[in-house]
């Protein structure tokens, strides 16, 4: 299958991803509808290739909680360049197992560009100095150890890529594979190459690969965060049901649930 033709040019892609100093928006809302057209009926892997390989999106980073199902998308990515930057929040209260998962996978796929982000330490030593703020301000600590570190990492780059999926949650049922970060004034791309595979082609996928679970999933938890505000989840009930229960709250913060896809 023939590579589709790029929205914009690879020099010019590339002058958006080094021109720091100009203040207009690296990607619009009409660069998001023209990637989506233009890669619609091409596979993931087809789709990846092109954006790193041809540089579509510029500088290029993905976030990975290694939770539950994260080592699909690692596993795409690596299979095109081991060398992607891989971005993960050491929020301080990440279960033992998500640590452990997270060295064996990166061994397993050869992933040579681990960044470990980890939060401000005047932030947490003035806004959580007991460590408790999860339990009375979830947001607040999502805030702290989450949002304001990957706000910060993402700065260096012209998008990123998640693992979000539309099955995984109401938020998430109508997202395409590339939008404008809302968070963003400079105008990133979030892309999300995984947002219309199902469970069933997730759990094929890994499978097929022979890829090691998180162990936490035979447990219960079929959508892992930290320790504190991730319980098991019945069967039957969204995945994610088990993430910060009992508040009305959905997500950490580096994804909006306004979110809406520009198609």
């Amino acid at each position: 299958m023939n590579k589709p033709e790029a929205p914009f040019s690879t020099e010019e892609a590339h002058e958006r991803a080094i021109d720091r100093l100009d203040a207009s928006p690296r990607y619009t809302e009409h660069d998001a509808v023209r990637l989506n057209r233009m890669f619609r009926g091409s596979s993931t892997q087809e789709m990846l290739e092109a954006v790193i390989e041809g540089s579509l999106a510029g500088d290029v980073a993905t976030v990975s909680s290694f939770g539950a199902e994260s080592i699909v998308l690692l596993h795409l990515l690596a299979e095109v360049d081991p060398n992607v930057p891989v971005l993960f929040l050491d929020t301080g209260k990440h279960f033992a197992e998500t640590i452990a998962y997270r060295d064996t996978v990166v061994k397993r796929l050869g992933l040579t560009n681990l960044q470990i982000l980890t939060p401000g330490q005047a932030d947490v030593a003035t806004k959580d100095e007991t460590g408790l703020r999860w339990s009375y301000d979830p947001d607040g600590c999502c805030e702290i150890r989450k949002v304001k570190p990957l706000e910060k990492a993402l700065d260096r780059f012209d998008a990123s890529f998640t693992g979000r999926k539309s099955f995984q949650s109401a938020t998430r049922a109508n997202l395409p594979r590339f939008e404008i970060d809302t968070s963003d004034a400079a105008g990133r791309l979030k892309i999300n190459p995984l947002i219309d595979w199902s469970a069933e082609d997730i759990a094929a996928y890994m499978e097929e690969h022979n890829l090691p679970r998180h162990p936490l999933v035979a447990r219960g938890f079929p959508s892992i965060g930290c320790e504190p505000c991730t319980h098991k989840v019945a069967p039957g009930e969204d995945p994610r049901s088990g993430r910060w229960k009992g508040w009305d709250k959905t997500e950490c913060g580096i994804h909006k649930p306004g979110e809406e896809p520009f198609l």
